[in-house]
């Protein structure tokens, strides 16, 4: 499944690598590769095969779940599908409450102790999915874990899971991606190393221009 999902995202361009010119993203860190998840949801083929591994992850990992949970924005459709695949009520989490209405944050029926799985697209550093999951243990709801389209597999982002008491399961992660982008031919088998030196230590930029520590 892995494998499967990273050649999907990579041949959407959902996943694009460029580790000789590098993106930048908000918080300034140079980047070697370019995420885009959304993609997926205008990529019929692939959006099914994304849906049905979400499911296959929820149905292996947390049996017992009761709603789906989706991040806002990204994984409010993901928790939609993959939800209606498997007959589950969804609902998702604002990044804030609204300022008029209700005043919800939390969109859709929770009733306090039912049983949670949040679904995001992917997961870095994890600061975003991990205020999810505060939200609604905030609000009673028993969060069993997150499911994920993407991971990185970041230090920091597994020490914010560890934290948190959270499990993530992603249907593939960065260094899946990597392997199977230099033997599609995406980068050069020689780019791993950049790359993986990219993930171990986003903030050195050391990888760039063909160098690694």
């Amino acid at each position: 499944m892995d494998k499967l999902i990273a050649k999907d995202l990579l041949k959407i361009k959902a996943v694009f690598f460029r580790p000789d010119e590098p993106f930048t993203w908000a918080s300034g860190i140079k980047s070697p590769v370019y995420c885009d998840n959304r993609l997926t949801l205008t990529a019929p083929e692939v959006r099914l095969d994304v849906e049905n591994g979400l499911a296959k992850l929820i149905e292996t990992y947390y049996p017992q779940a009761e709603v789906l949970m989706g991040t806002s924005t990204a994984g409010i459709a993901h928790a939609a599908i993959t939800a209606h695949i498997l007959g589950l009520p969804m609902g998702y989490v604002r990044s804030g409450a609204k300022d008029h209405g209700r005043h919800n944050q939390i969109e859709g029926r929770l009733e306090k102790g039912q049983k949670v799985v949040v679904v995001e697209d992917l997961i870095s550093t994890g600061g975003s999915v991990i205020e999810v999951v505060n939200v609604l243990r905030g609000a009673g709801a028993d969060v069993l874990g997150i499911v994920s389209i993407f991971t990185y597999g970041m230090k920091k982002g597994l020490e914010r899971l560890k934290e948190a008491n959270t499990e993530n399961h992603s249907l593939t992660n960065f260094d899946v991606i990597a392997e199977v982008a230099a033997k599609e031919g995406y980068i050069d088998k020689a780019d791993i190393q950049r790359l993986i030196a990219f993930r171990n230590n986003p903030s050195d930029e050391s990888w760039i221009g063909g160098n690694t520590k």
